[in-house]
């Protein structure tokens, strides 16, 4: 099941509230194979709002990264229709949307703020007009709204209540988005864009040039190590604000943090050729990771097997 906003697929209207749950699971299995791995392991009352969270960001982010010939124009238009839309959905308007009837439920079930929804749709547009950063505090405006709101979205999800947690769950966000960014700087290439600080690739001498080229150096290893040692202190940043997190859901994202953080070292191992390999995550690795996590938080496994309460969905079918 792929959400796939500007091609010819057309998402069902009639589907039921439960339904469009569903759709938003499969999306995510289908898009997303390390992410859902790690939403399996939430509790059943938290895992189809993860789902409904992650296809709502998928479906924006689709309208820009698979646009079917469409100009920046154009998608910049579908991402305000879709934002116009989302507005609707939150405020208790019938939507023929099935992605956004599942988000809306969930944005009303979770609290989550609409300046978190406005912040991401925001990034979101700027890849409609933006397609270099110059400095890395020029990135992180970006980061803000793709990644740090998101994390920030996921603490809701969770029920997340102390306000400490948010630096935190930025971070996390903005680390796993760098994370991606440097696994797929070619993909990025050929969509136009370049997620690395241009200030960052003068300092260590590579060129647009050397992207286009895929040319693997020892310039291009120390740039590639210095963004690998910035990311990691995001993640070390958030690994401080697990214990805000309720008992029994903490295990989903220390698993998800590790995975994510591994393909920092599938980078490392593969000598940072990530032009002609993809760093990815075998089966056989997330299994180990999800098995070193759990014999590592005990704790967590038992109240995670103690929260078996059914999603919020019924509840909230009729918003």
């Amino acid at each position: 099941m792929r959400l796939d906003p500007a091609g010819s697929q057309k998402l069902d209207g009639r589907l039921t509230l439960p339904e469009s749950y569903e759709l938003c699971r499969q999306a995510q299995r289908t898009h997303s194979r390390t992410y859902y791995f790690s939403t399996q392991l939430f509790p059943p009352e938290v895992r189809p709002h993860v789902h409904a969270l992650y296809a709502f960001m998928r479906y924006a982010d689709e309208i820009v990264d698979n646009p079917h010939g469409t100009s920046q124009e154009e998608q910049l238009i579908g991402l305000e229709l879709f934002e116009r839309e989302t507005v609707a959905a939150v405020g208790g308007e019938e939507v023929p949307n099935p992605v956004l009837r599942a988000f809306a439920n969930t944005v009303r079930a979770r609290g989550i703020g609409p300046e978190s929804i406005t912040a991401f749709m925001q990034s979101m547009k700027m890849d409609t007009r933006v397609s270099r950063y110059r400095t890395y505090a020029d990135l992180e405006i970006y980061t803000h709204g793709s990644a740090a709101v998101v994390g920030l979205m996921m603490s809701r999800v969770m029920g997340v209540t102390d306000e400490r947690a948010v630096p935190h769950a930025e971070a996390l966000g903005v680390a796993m988005q760098l994370s991606n960014f440097l696994r797929d700087i070619r993909e990025d290439w050929e969509r136009g864009r370049i997620y690395v600080p241009l200030e960052d690739l003068e300092r260590f001498g590579y060129s647009e040039e050397n992207i286009s080229a895929g040319v693997v150096d020892k310039r291009f290893a120390g740039l590639m190590e210095f963004q690998i040692q910035r990311t990691r202190g995001l993640y070390d940043f958030a690994a401080h604000g697990m214990g805000y997190i309720p008992r029994g859901r903490r295990f989903p994202v220390l698993v998800a943090g590790e995975l994510y953080e591994d393909i920092l070292d599938r980078i490392e191992a593969q000598g940072f050729d990530v032009y002609t390999r993809r760093a990815e995550t075998s089966q056989a690795r997330k299994l180990a990771v999800m098995a070193r996590v759990a014999a590592r938080e005990p704790g967590e496994i038992l109240a995670r097997g103690r929260d078996r309460r059914p999603a919020e969905i019924a509840m909230h079918s009729g918003s």
